[in-house]
């Protein structure tokens, strides 16, 4: 199902749509756990925000990230920049886990406020410098990163090897 929706909706907007539907999912279970003591019903707020966090998590960042690395990277770099990526999500997964109690016993209620904090700073960074790269070439989508950095020429890869190897 997911790469149906991948393929009709676009990469970058389903990572966006995630990381906003988290972001709003983390101040909900903040709004939960702080009114928990108030109101009883806040409990249902808490639950229904951590699906939600899932599901959002599941629809954007979950998957896309592999559906970019895969297409920002031409063949050869490719299973590096994979290893890469796969090392840090697996370390930042290990490091959240192993400090999530710690975190929470210091910040309380309030624990799921640095969540949010850091999912906007995601969404920043990803609205601002990850492009779409549904329905792109690679040339077509180092053009974009080349157009950004190297305004003067736009090459492909396969220019740009046959430039370095005349030389």
């Amino acid at each position: 199902l997911q790469v149906f929706l991948v393929e009709k909706a676009g990469r970058r907007s389903l990572f966006l749509a995630g990381l906003m539907g988290m972001l709003i999912s983390a101040v909900a279970m903040t709004v939960g756990l702080v009114l928990l003591s108030q109101f009883a019903w806040m409990s249902y707020v808490s639950m229904v925000a951590i699906f939600l966090f899932v599901i959002f998590f599941e629809v954007g960042p979950g998957p896309i990230p592999w559906f970019i690395v895969a297409e920002l990277f031409s063949q050869g770099p490719r299973p590096a920049a994979i290893a890469v990526a796969g090392f840090c999500n697996w370390a930042c997964n290990f490091i959240v886990g192993m400090c999530f109690q710690y975190i929470a016993d210091l910040c309380g209620s309030y624990v799921f406020v640095i969540f949010a904090a850091l999912l906007l700073a995601f969404f920043l960074f990803a609205y601002f410098k990850v492009p779409e790269t549904k329905g792109k070439s690679f040339e077509e989508i180092a053009a974009v990163f080349r157009r950004k950095k190297l305004p003067a020429k736009a090459m492909t890869e396969l220019e740009d090897l046959r430039g370095s190897t005349d030389a």
